[in-house]
C-alpha cells in the first residue's frame, strides 16, 4: 500500500461536558495539528499515489469551517461530545466525500483508505481510519 500524508492545523474552542473529562469540562481552546493520509494500492503512470498539492488543498478546505470556531456551536457537532476521536471522524467523512467527488484529481478513484490523525500535543494524538 502506498500513501501520501499532508498536514495542516486548526485552532478551536470547545467544552467536554462529562465528568470523565475533569477540568476539560469547561470551555477551553485547542490547536490540533491535523494529518490526512491517503492510501492507494498502486501508483499512477507518473509514479504518484495522490497529488500532494490536491491533497493539501482539500485538507485545507475541509478544515477551514472549523478553524477559529467554538465547536459547541457548530451544527455538525450538535449533541456530540467533541473528543479528538469525534473530530477526526468528522474530518474523515468530509475527506471521503471529497474523494467521492473527484476533488483529489484523476487518481481519486484509486484511493482505498484514509487516515486522519489529530495531534493534541507533542505527547498525545488520536485518529480515525477506514477503507473507502
Amino acid at each position: 500500500m502506498f500513501a501520501v500524508e499532508v498536514r495542516d492545523h486548526i485552532m478551536i474552542a470547545h467544552s467536554l461536558p462529562r465528568p470523565v473529562f475533569g477540568p476539560a469540562q469547561a470551555m477551553h481552546g485547542a490547536t490540533f495539528v491535523t494529518d490526512a493520509a491517503f492510501f492507494t494500492a498502486d501508483l499512477d503512470e507518473d509514479g504518484l499515489a495522490v497529488d500532494i498539492g490536491a491533497a493539501t488543498t482539500v485538507l485545507g478546505e475541509v478544515l477551514q469551517p472549523l478553524n477559529y470556531q467554538n465547536l459547541d456551536e457548530v451544527e455538525a457537532f450538535a449533541g456530540k461530545v467533541t473528543t479528538t476521536e469525534v473530530i477526526a471522524k468528522y474530518i474523515f467523512d468530509q475527506l471521503a466525500e471529497a474523494v467521492a467527488q473527484g476533488k483529489l484529481g484523476p487518481g481519486s478513484d484509486r484511493i482505498r483508505k484514509i487516515r486522519v490523525t489529530l495531534h493534541e500535543s507533542h505527547a498525545a494524538r488520536g485518529w480515525y481510519e477506514a477503507d473507502l
